[in-house]
C-alpha cells in the first residue's frame, strides 16, 4: 500500500524522484526502494512525506481514518508494526556488520603487535648472538 502510494502521490504532484529525494535529503534510489517495497522510511520520515503531499501519514499507508472505526486503527497500528519490525531487522544488521568490522580489527592490531615482538625479539636474539671474533693469523 505506501509503495503504491507513495508512487501516485509523487506523480500526482509531478514530482520527480530526484526532487522528492532532494526535498527528504535522501538519495534517489532510496525513493525508488520505497515505491517498489523493498524498504520503508522511519516514522519521521513518513511524517515528511506526508507533509510534503499535503495527507496524513494513515492516507499515506493507505488507510483513511475518517470515522476512527476500530478496525482502521488496528490496520494502521499494524502497518506501523510491521515498519517497526523491518527498522529493527535493518538495525541488528547494521549492529553485526559494525560488530564484525570491530573483530577484524581487532584481529588485525593484535596481529601486528605479534609480529613486532617477534620482530623484536628476534633482533634482540640477533644481536646477542652475531658478536664476531676475529683471530689474528700470522704467517
Amino acid at each position: 500500500m505506501l509503495n503504491e502510494n507513495l508512487k501516485q502521490l509523487r506523480k500526482s504532484k509531478g514530482l520527480s524522484q530526484e526532487e522528492l529525494a532532494i526535498r527528504l535529503n535522501v538519495v534517489r534510489q532510496t525513493i525508488s526502494k520505497w515505491e517498489k517495497g523493498l524498504s520503508v522510511p522511519d516514522a519521521d520520515m513518513l511524517i515528511k512525506i506526508a507533509d510534503i503531499f499535503e495527507v496524513s501519514v494513515s492516507e499515506l499507508l493507505g488507510t483513511k481514518i475518517g470515522e476512527k472505526k476500530e478496525q482502521d486503527v488496528n490496520e494502521v497500528a499494524d502497518q506501523l508494526m510491521r515498519i517497526n519490525e523491518q527498522l529493527a531487522i535493518k538495525n541488528r544488521r547494521s549492529h553485526r556488520v559494525w560488530k564484525t568490522v570491530g573483530i577484524v580489527l581487532l584481529i588485525f592490531v593484535l596481529f601486528n603487535v605479534g609480529l613486532v615482538v617477534l620482530n623484536y625479539a628476534a633482533f634482540e636474539s640477533y644481536e646477542n648472538n652475531s658478536s664476531v671474533q676475529v683471530e689474528n693469523v700470522e704467517e
